[in-house]
């Protein structure tokens, strides 16, 4: 099952070359026909070129017939080029099949052409950072882009943590919610923005990285002040990695910040999403309808086919 991979920079300059070299040599090795844009490895201050060059990279991307385009990586940059991204080309190569697929800075440009056109992207991997591990690509990350390039993937499920377990309990299963969501630093940037989707009754999920509990917590107030965290269905926790903790925290933790939004919203706080900044990551479609139903511990969440037409 040969597929058509586009891998572009929109966002921060690819520092790491062994790591990109590591992940398209992966990508080859899995019997893809990877196409690596011009300016993938361009350098400009931090990012991946200018704002021009990652502008037509991205148009490039669009034009490119892939079954897949990838982002190289993360970092940031996409959010100061919003107001010039080719929304209409991006969800016109979408609704030809191209599927857009990253993570982390990308949450800026799957919620912008969420909220511009509906089209629906997939929070996943990044060539460097997931195939271009050091130790080799997670086998679930793995298994999970794979089922999206198959068409196979209708769904995902995961374990809460124990001390979680009662945030499902008696919490009635979601029918045709919009899932959205993402890097939370990012998104929380977006707010106030005509980038920021306007989603009622939608299942919201986030991730950051490098985030102390108590910015997190900040970030998830502004939402919440907001109004956005009550108007959805679900709240979806994924991984939250990289913070150290203080001596000052005295207790404070993210544990404690999850529990006290509980306690502030009616809407069930789900943890342990396995999405993040950490090698076991699925992949999310931002922008489809989805199911959640959840047995005792166990969570399901099912999209089912989002294609009619298989080319």
């Amino acid at each position: 099952m040969t597929k058509h991979i586009y891998i572009f920079s929109p966002s921060s300059a690819v520092r790491d070359k062994a790591a990109f070299k590591r992940g398209v040599a992966r990508l080859k090795a899995l019997g893809h026909d990877v196409e690596i844009d011009e300016a993938a490895l361009a350098t400009h201050q931090r990012f991946a070129g200018d704002d021009a060059t990652r502008l037509a990279a991205i148009a490039r991307a669009a034009a490119s017939g892939a079954d897949v385009a990838l982002i190289s990586r993360g970092g940031y940059g996409l959010t100061r080029i919003l107001d010039a991204l080719p929304y209409k080309a991006v969800a016109k190569a979408i609704a030809h099949g191209t599927e857009f697929v990253g993570l982390s800075d990308f949450t800026a440009f799957q919620q912008a052409l969420l909220a511009k056109t509906g089209a629906v992207s997939w929070s996943g991997p990044a060539v460097g950072e997931d195939f271009g591990a050091e130790a080799g690509p997670d086998d679930i990350m793995e298994a999970c882009f794979d089922d999206l390039l198959s068409g196979q993937g209708e769904g995902t499920g995961w374990r809460l943590p124990a001390r979680d377990a009662e945030a499902a309990s008696g919490m009635r299963s979601i029918h045709g919610a919009q899932l959205w969501g993402g890097n939370l630093c990012v998104l929380t940037s977006l707010l106030g923005t005509p980038y920021f989707p306007v989603i009622d009754k939608g299942v919201l999920f986030l991730e950051d990285v490098g985030e102390h509990p108590y910015r997190i917590e900040r970030m998830l107030e502004q939402l919440r002040h907001a109004g956005v965290l009550a108007r959805q269905k679900a709240i979806l926790m994924g991984q939250f990695t990289g913070y150290r903790k203080v001596p000052n925290d005295r207790g404070f933790s993210l544990q404690g910040v999850v529990e006290r939004l509980r306690g502030q919203i009616k809407v069930p706080v789900l943890t342990g999403l396995p999405f993040g900044h950490v090698p076991t990551k699925v992949l999310l479609p931002v922008g489809a309808k989805v199911e959640i139903a959840a047995e005792g511990r166990d969570v399901f969440m099912v999209w089912g086919h989002r294609h009619a037409h298989h080319h």
